[in-house]
């Protein structure tokens, strides 16, 4: 039996509901991925381009500092890893977030809110961050999402 873990990252709480209702339906541990420096309402508008959100999404080498790691991450076979798009991929603290930990022949799941984006080249832009993990193709999902449909999903893409 696969041990699971939902990680996320919610900038404004709407992929943290998500990733909470995900991780009740599969009986899942959960992590919240925190930035060291949390964004401050400023930081998210992404009209303006000198907003920290800007700048980190301009830059795709930045990695944000993720405070905290998952204890034990070993014991986990499938990740799934929530978060909001950011300018049509994940934004870079969940890169940040991938790459403390050696995920070799481990599932990573991405999921993902949006207020109309699809995932655009998220697998892409993630697949680096993953090495020897089994990556598969992400879902974006309205922040209302049914716990039925999450576990439908989340049933077919784990098997």
């Amino acid at each position: 039996m696969s041990k699971v873990l939902v990680a996320y990252f919610s900038a404004s709480g709407v992929t943290a509901k998500l990733a909470k209702r995900l991780a009740a339906v599969m009986n899942a541990d959960l992590h919240e991925i925190e930035p060291e420096v949390l964004y401050t309402q400023a930081d998210l508008d992404w009209t303006n381009k000198k907003s920290r959100s800007s700048v980190e999404m301009s830059d795709k080498s930045f990695r944000p500092a993720a405070a905290g790691k998952v204890e034990n991450m070993e014991q986990y076979n499938v990740v799934f890893i929530a978060f909001p798009i950011w300018w049509y991929v994940a934004p870079t603290i969940v890169n940040s977030f991938l790459e403390q930990y050696d995920l070799s022949g481990k599932t990573v799941i991405p999921l993902a809110t949006s207020g109309g984006s699809g995932m655009g080249n998220t697998g892409k832009e993630l697949a680096p961050s993953c090495p020897g993990a089994i990556l598969k193709e992400g879902r974006r999902f309205p922040a209302n999402a049914s716990e039925e449909e999450l576990r439908a999903w989340a049933e077919k893409v784990c098997s």
